[in-house]
Parts: structure tokens; C-alpha cells; sequence
């Protein structure tokens, strides 16, 4: 039977009713008037009414992706960044409202589910995902199974740190990889070199508009020659890639899947990625690696909150 998947992102939540097969059958996006828990999952029903109605099949099931860190069997949301929640009880939540079974994980672990079985995954049973985007998730699936760990937290590759001490990041902690290479941080420490006069190319591409300063900006500020600009980037993307690397050393992936707005958008950081992996994971775990773009997406995630809760 068709199931729904969710994709619970910071400003918008969308439903989807996919087939068995991973085929989407309808979809909805719907604002979140309000970022409450209650507002959400009063969002959340109206998405999936919407999605069920559009699609015209009965669901037995919903499967929840969202930007958090979330106990896996609880369906509690610890720390959500982009929501400012703390100890959510969402998939109880979620449980009751819809009157239907909800499973609830990490958007990354949706988003590799649904290429694993729909899209630049299929036919691998070992993959390493990487989404840069608003922020730095990753997910593993090992031997066709989804790695989630004790606590249903494995594979935060955002949240390793690499600066002790360092930046803060938005899960409360110093020094994460997020902190430095999240598409919001990149954005953060391009205001600041604007506001303290550091980066007069940067400043001329957005004329000095703090509110057009986007990760491409910066990337083309600092491969046009702005040295504050490169050197924030440089880093970042240094920071971005050895963590890659180290991660297809420690994994042994057949595939390492690459997606998210920040490697889509800017291909100088997707270079250096690459670069980095070439240059920095062992030798033996890149013999047979495979490199591909996600295939999927926006819908990744909804495919694969689907399947999951199948």
C-alpha cells in the first residue's frame, strides 16, 4: 500500500503519497504559519490531507524526515536547529493526530534511503550521502541497511569538530563542521567580512548589500582574488573535503552520493571535495568509488520517508 512521506524543513513542509516502488503519486507544500511543535504538526496534517486527497489512494503509514537530531526510537527531536526545538516529542505527536503509525529520522537518512532505492544509489548496498546545503548532513547505508546508531544519531558528519573551541554552531556546540562550511554560516561569515570592510570585491559583487550575499557570492569573490573572502572560503572548503575523505576511508563506500544547494550551486567547493577525496582517503577505500550526484532532488527526502515507513 502507498504510504505518506513528510519532509519537515525551517520554512515549509511537504507531503507526499509514494507508491511501493518509490513513485511519487501526489505532492503538497504548505507554509508553517507558525514554528510551535502544535503549529507544526497542524501543518504537517494539512500537507498530508492535501497529499492523500490529491492522489486518491488510501496510506497505512507516514514516515517523517527532518533537519534534526532525533532518538530513533522515541521519535523524539533532541536538537532541531532550524526549528529552535529541543525534546520534541514529534512522532508521538504526529502519531496521534494522523491516527496512523509515524516513523520519524534525520532528513539526510531519508534523503539516502530514497536514492538507495530510487535514484543515484540503486543497485549499491554500501553508500555514503553528502548533502551541503543550509547546513552539512551525511548518512550511511551499510550492507543495504540504513546505519543509525544507539541512539539514532550515527552519521552527523555537520556536527564533527574541527576547530575545537571554534565557532558556534546551531546545535549549541563549538567548532562543528556546519559552523564553517553550512551554506546560513558561509552567509554569516560573509557579513561579518562586509561589516568590518575586509572584502572590497565581495562587497562590490553584492553592492554592499548584506542581504544579497549568498555562498556563490562568496565563492566567486574569492576565486576573483578577494583574499579575506578566499580565505574564509578556502577553509571551508579544506574543512569540507578532509572530512569527506576521512569518512571514505573509515566507510569503504561503493558510492558517495553528492547534493545540497552549496555543491549544486558552487562547483569550485564540489571540486575541492572531490579533490580532497582523491588527494586524502586511502588508497584502498577508493579503489571501485564510485562519485554521483543525487538524482532525486527536493523529493529524495520524501521518497525515502516513505519507503522507510513502509
Amino acid at each position: 500500500m502507498p504510504t505518506l512521506g513528510i519532509d519537515l524543513g525551517g520554512t515549509f513542509a511537504r507531503a507526499a503519497v509514494v507508491d511501493e516502488a518509490g513513485k511519487l503519486l501526489a505532492s503538497t507544500k504548505v507554509a508553517l504559519a507558525e514554528r510551535s511543535p502544535s503549529g507544526v504538526v497542524e501543518t504537517i496534517a494539512q500537507a498530508a490531507s492535501e497529499a492523500v486527497r490529491s492522489a486518491g489512494v488510501p496510506v497505512d503509514a507516514c514516515g517523517v524526515g527532518a533537519a534534526a537530531q532525533i532518538h530513533k526510537d522515541s521519535g523524539v527531536l533532541s536538537v532541531a536547529p532550524n526549528l529552535g526545538w529541543r525534546n520534541v516529542p514529534l512522532g508521538k505527536m504526529l502519531t496521534d493526530r494522523l491516527k496512523q503509525p509515524v516513523k520519524v529520522v534525520n532528513d539526510l537518512s531519508a534523503a539516502a534511503w530514497g536514492e538507495l532505492h530510487a535514484g543515484a544509489g540503486r543497485g549499491a548496498q554500501d553508500l555514503l550521502v553528502v548533502f551541503v546545503g543550509s547546513g552539512v548532513g551525511s548518512a550511511i547505508i551499510a550492507g543495504g541497511r540504513l546505519l543509525e546508531g544507539a541512539g539514532g544519531v550515527a552519521a552527523e558528519l555537520g556536527h564533527i569538530k574541527v576547530v575545537p573551541d571554534g565557532r558556534r554552531c546551531g546545535c549549541g556546540e563549538q567548532g562543528c563542521l556546519e559552523a564553517y562550511t553550512g551554506g546560513h554560516n558561509l552567509i554569516a561569515q560573509s557579513k561579518e567580512l562586509l561589516a568590518a570592510g575586509r572584502a572590497p570585491l565581495l562587497a562590490k559583487l553584492v553592492e554592499n548589500d548584506a542581504s544579497r550575499l549568498t555562498p556563490v557570492s562568496l565563492e566567486e569573490a574569492a576565486e576573483a582574488g578577494d583574499e579575506a573572502a578566499r580565505e574564509v572560503y578556502e577553509r571551508a572548503a579544506r574543512f569540507l573535503a578532509l572530512a569527506v575523505a576521512n569518512q571514505v576511508t573509515v566507510l569503504n563506500p561503493a558510492r558517495l552520493i553528492l547534493g545540497g544547494g552549496v555543491l549544486n550551486h558552487c562547483p569550485g567547493m564540489r571540486r575541492r571535495v572531490l579533490d580532497g577525496v582523491r588527494a586524502w582517503a586511502s588508497q584502498t577505500s577508493r579503489e571501485g568509488l564510485l562519485i554521483a550526484d543525487a538524482e532525486l532532488g527536493d523529493d529524495s527526502g520524501l521518497i525515502g520517508a516513505a519507503l522507510l515507513a513502509a
